[in-house]
């Protein structure tokens, strides 16, 4: 999602959450649920981005990493982990996806007037994959550009059998 899009609303309710060091907020419209870990199914030859797929109430849904995405050093989990369940726009299509949270912290409101631009120079994130971010109580909140990320992702030249 642009600056702009982002901007133009006066208020943006997000869920807040953390991975490794680093705290995220995901625009609540994405959210479809918050789930306690489940089991993971690797899939042979995929990246470390989307390592394997959850089963969601009977649905196959891929698992990605973004703290892969984002370049954000993975500290090891805890009891806080979850998962959180998006629908997204992937490529011009309507998709479901699960992201790995280290921990979810709360939806809250933010004034879109406090969010900033990305800063191009000396950042460890890939600014192509950030909306923008905020400061919040703990320091800078980042907000990724989820259409950005999948849609990358699901660019990627798939892994071919041998």
């Amino acid at each position: 999602m642009s600056m702009s899009k982002l901007k133009s609303e006066q208020t943006l309710t997000v869920v807040t959450l953390t991975l490794g060091r680093q705290t995220l907020a995901i625009p609540t419209r994405f959210l479809r649920e918050i789930l306690d870990p489940l089991p993971v199914t690797r899939v042979p030859g995929a990246g470390s981005q989307v390592p394997g797929v959850v089963n969601v109430r009977g649905s196959v849904v891929p698992l990605a990493d973004l703290g892969q995405a984002l370049a954000i050093p993975d500290v090891g989990q805890d009891d806080r982990r979850r998962f959180l369940v998006l629908d997204v726009e992937v490529a011009g299509e309507a998709a479901t996806v699960a992201v790995a949270a280290d921990a979810v912290h709360e939806v809250t409101t933010i004034d879109t007037q406090t969010i900033e631009p990305v800063p191009a120079a000396a950042i460890a994130w890939p600014p192509e994959f950030l909306s923008g971010l905020y400061r919040g109580t703990e320091g800078f909140v980042l907000l990724p550009d989820l259409g950005q990320i999948f849609s990358n992702l699901a660019n990627r030249p798939q892994a071919v059998p041998l």
